[in-house]
């Protein structure tokens, strides 16, 4: 029996319906929220989300999505968080006019030409294509210098995958890694003049690889504070259940009449 019902549950789970955001949110109206978190519901259908018209941050994370052709109507979105989905299309995201960052890490976009719908967005700042920390990716991230093209595509981008690649603090950052890269090659090369002693590069192998940005720390912080604050309100809550029941237990204990002797 209970499995049945779990089972249901989840199917009612799959698309996203007025009841679920009811439920979730507290709000009868759909336009009144401004923030949603649906992580790790077993999502495949976007459904009524696109009536949330004031929505501004989502968190789709870790679910079964592959379109989002109702995300096109969110006009006020500023963040969203769509890891580790099935998506390979984001041009419903093309009239997200105020969107400023996006996480597509751990999706299914071959090639970089599909971020040519994010062009006109002039105000999207930040997007995670990959992410080492949960080892999630996309099928073009194979290709090293696919950064560089990510900012040839949108040119308002300044910060990829957690690291700021444009504007101020970032060329101190890109000058280092082409000194380490040149250092490299030397290194690898067959030269016929000997030097003395080994050059190696002046940092370490890796250094210049991906690391856990700030914001996702902080974020991964906020969500475990989240939720042990959950449980510590269950907890008091089942303490005031306690009390007061043995309150009342004392309280029919301290009644003259209900002593027998």
């Amino acid at each position: 029996m209970d499995s049945r019902i779990a089972k249901e549950e989840n199917s009612d789970n799959s698309r996203i319906t007025p009841e679920m955001l009811k439920s979730r949110t507290g709000e009868f109206d759909l336009e009144s929220i401004l923030f949603l978190k649906l992580r790790s519901l077993g999502i495949h259908e976007l459904g009524c989300i696109g009536e949330c018209l004031n929505l501004e941050r989502l968190d789709l994370s870790n679910n079964h999505i592959t379109h989002l052709a109702p995300l096109s109507s969110l006009k006020m979105l500023v963040a969203l968080n769509l890891a580790r989905n099935r998506v390979s299309s984001l041009e419903p995201l093309a009239s997200c006019d105020n969107l400023q960052t996006l996480n597509m890490a751990g999706n299914l976009l071959c090639s970089v030409d599909s971020l040519q719908c994010l062009k006109g967005l002039r105000k999207l700042e930040s997007i995670r294509l990959k992410d080492p920390i949960y080892n999630l990716s996309n099928p073009f991230c194979c290709n090293g210098s696919y950064r560089h093209a990510v900012l040839d595509t949108i040119p308002s981008v300044r910060v990829i995958d957690g690291e700021r690649v444009t504007g101020s603090g970032s060329d101190l950052y890109h000058l280092c890694r082409d000194i380490d890269n040149s250092l490299k090659r030397f290194t690898s090369s067959n030269a016929m003049v000997e030097m003395p002693g080994s050059v190696k590069p002046w940092v370490e192998d890796g250094f210049w690889d991906a690391r856990p940005s700030q914001s996702t720390i902080i974020e991964e912080t906020y969500k475990q504070f989240n939720d042990i604050l959950q449980e510590c309100k269950e907890l008091s809550k089942r303490a005031d259940d306690a009390i007061a029941q043995a309150e009342r237990a004392l309280s029919i204990r301290s009644d003259t009449n209900s002593y027998v002797f």
